[in-house]
């Protein structure tokens, strides 16, 4: 169970509630998605939810009341080993011990697509500012919002710089000036767009215009080209590699991932499980940047789990090895995707 898997089950549980008349809660008050974080210092298990607080005043009820409705709702649902309650009325959810096989076996079968929603039939409209940072942007939130069902058309306020489609910018429709109002407009960049390719190339510009929030300046400096650990590019591009070649090796070696036992990884887990939500924030904020820090996130768990994969000296491929295989192959398929959804190439080489 992802969390967005989860979020749908407590959403649903919420619905039930007040369809039986157990919450009376108008259908305004009930949200259109359901929050869910890891515990907080006092929760338990593996995530949780505030959902019963931010209903209590709609369903005038003490929250932990509502908990305890939403609770009996939830006991029995697939892959939830227990759901308790802490606090002043939060909901905390333990999954099932074969839910982190679960887990990788959907990433490997989504590929590329982990995180995406079924397109749902609302539309975006993402307008942006004439300039190359915000071109970028917008393009990566499109792509994003792509990947959670909306259908987008994007705007540009001004006359589209050609030179942005040689930076991957889709350029579907433009405005003219004030006609719409700029919704995507990060600081500039004192750069063009054949400036940047000349200096970075595609993939170090579109990493340096993206990964920093839209309120920060862009880190858009020769650093993005070194081959270093202090490159955050480098790392994610790094890491999608070592996934690939872990698979060689143990090809070689006669063994293919298999997610037949659990994996003591928890960071590695907890950002792969997370990665679905991730975009679904990017989406809402318009903000590939997360994406970005994500990616790092995933990185660097893999490159510190990746010595654990393959067989030292003598020993004989088990199903740990299996298993631990499986999960940097799921690793992989998520920094690919979350690339992809940058506008980035994931080489399986460096």
């Amino acid at each position: 169970m992802t969390p967005a898997d989860l979020s749908l089950t407590v959403l649903h549980a919420v619905r039930r509630a007040v369809d039986d008349g157990a919450l009376q809660v108008a259908a305004h008050d009930v949200p259109e998605r359901i929050k869910v974080e890891r515990p907080r210092p006092g929760g338990r298990g593996d995530y949780a939810s505030n959902v019963a607080l931010t209903l209590a005043r709609a369903a005038r009820r003490p929250p932990l009341d509502v908990a305890a409705i939403l609770r009996d709702r939830l006991d029995r649902s697939p892959g939830l080993a227990a759901v308790d309650i802490t606090g002043p009325g939060f909901l905390n959810f333990t999954l099932h011990t074969g839910a982190q096989q679960d887990l990788v076996r959907e990433i490997l079968e989504r590929g590329p697509r982990y995180g995406w929603r079924e397109p749902t039939g609302a539309v975006a409209q993402p307008t942006y500012r004439a300039d190359v940072r915000a071109a970028v942007t917008a393009d990566a939130v499109r792509r994003i919002l792509v990947s959670q069902g909306y259908a987008v058309r994007t705007y540009c306020e001004d006359t589209a710089d050609p030179d942005w489609t040689e930076l991957g910018v889709r350029i579907e429709a433009q405005g003219a000036r004030g006609r719409l109002a700029t919704d995507i407009a990060p600081l500039p960049v004192p750069y063009t767009a054949a400036g940047l390719l000349d200096s970075l190339g595609l993939d170090a510009a579109r990493w340096g215009l993206l990964a920093s929030a839209a309120h920060d300046q862009a880190r858009v400096g020769h650093e993005l080209l070194r081959q270093h650990d202090d490159n955050p590019l480098f790392r994610v591009r790094y890491a999608h590699s070592r996934t690939h070649a872990l698979t060689r090796n143990a090809a070689q070696t006669g063994f293919r991932g298999d997610a037949s036992e659990p994996v003591e990884n928890p960071d590695l887990l907890r950002a792969l499980g997370d990665h679905p939500a991730v975009l679904a924030a990017a989406a809402r904020h318009r903000a590939p940047d997360r994406v970005a820090r994500h990616l790092e996130v995933v990185a660097d768990a893999l490159l510190d789990f990746q010595h654990t994969v393959l067989p030292l000296g003598d020993e004989k491929p088990s199903a740990a090895h299996r298993s631990r295989l499986a999960l940097a192959e799921a690793a992989g398929v998520v920094l690919a995707g979350g690339l992809t959804l940058l506008g980035i190439r994931a080489p399986h080489e460096i």
